[in-house]
Order: C-alpha cells, then structure tokens, then sequence
C-alpha cells in the first residue's frame, strides 16, 4: 500500500530509482505486514489524502488481526487523528502499530507498549521483549522485533 506525499513524486520516484539512499522514504513509502503462516483475510483503510497519503493495512491470522500504519507527519493532532481512524476501522488487534509519527511512549488505551523506537511503537496485550535491529539500506527506520 503506497503511502508517498503527492507533490513532485515523478521526481522523488526517479531520484530514488537511481539512488534509494538520496531521499530515504521521501521517494515513495510503503506498508508491509509480514506473515509466517495463514492470512484468513486482508483489509486496508485510507486515513487520509491530503497533504500526504495515508492507509492502515491489516491481516487476520490464526493468533488475530495484526494492524500496520504509517501515520501522518508535521503535527502530533494529524498522526493521533489517524491512529483512531484505524483503531476505529479495525477494531481490537493482537499487535497495533507502526510509524505512528508519535514520539516517546505514546500511551494507547486498552493496549500494552510492546517496544519500539523513536517513532515506530508496537502495542499489544500482555507482555513481550523487544530489540532494535540495524538499519542497514532496507529503510530510514531501524527494524524493531517484539516477541510476545
């Protein structure tokens, strides 16, 4: 689910071709669950359009409903606006988060703070260990793992 700003992307998209490392994410960004197992179904939900795209993408699994987000930048309000966009979309979750453009640790009502980094936070139910991982040229983000 491409989650990009919409000014002069034909640019970004052809600087980044060339080069990923120039503009990091400002090239066009993505949403991505990753799964070991049976997806039972798929849904997104855009959150927002403007000034930048935004959606939340969520899987069903055996263990339950894993939501993935990349919230909205520049203002606190717009990133918290659409983290209950998509509480609201999709309902209760085993794990909830993302880039949620939040620093600190947020606190989300009816969720535990699973781990995470800068602005990527991970939430769940109960308790789990979490590490963040090198970078390396995957992302401008390091990979946060949590084990629950």
């Amino acid at each position: 689910m491409l989650t990009s700003r919409h000014f002069g992307l034909w640019l970004r998209r052809a600087v980044s071709a060339r080069d990923p490392d120039i503009l990091k994410s400002n090239g066009g960004g993505a949403n991505a669950i990753l799964v070991r197992g049976r997806i039972q179904r798929h849904a997104t939900q855009r959150l927002t359009s403007w000034p930048e795209r935004r959606y939340a993408h969520a899987v069903d699994t055996d263990l339950g409903r894993i939501v993935n987000l990349h919230a909205s930048t520049h203002r606190e309000e717009w990133a918290w606006r659409d983290v209950g966009r998509a509480r609201r979309a999709f309902g209760d979750a085993v794990v909830f988060g993302g880039d949620l453009n939040l620093r600190g640790r947020p606190q989300l009502p009816g969720y535990t703070w699973l781990g995470g980094n800068h602005v990527d936070h991970l939430y769940g139910h109960g308790e789990a260990t979490y590490e963040v991982l090198e970078r390396g040229r995957l992302s401008d983000h390091p990979p946060v793992r949590v084990t629950l």
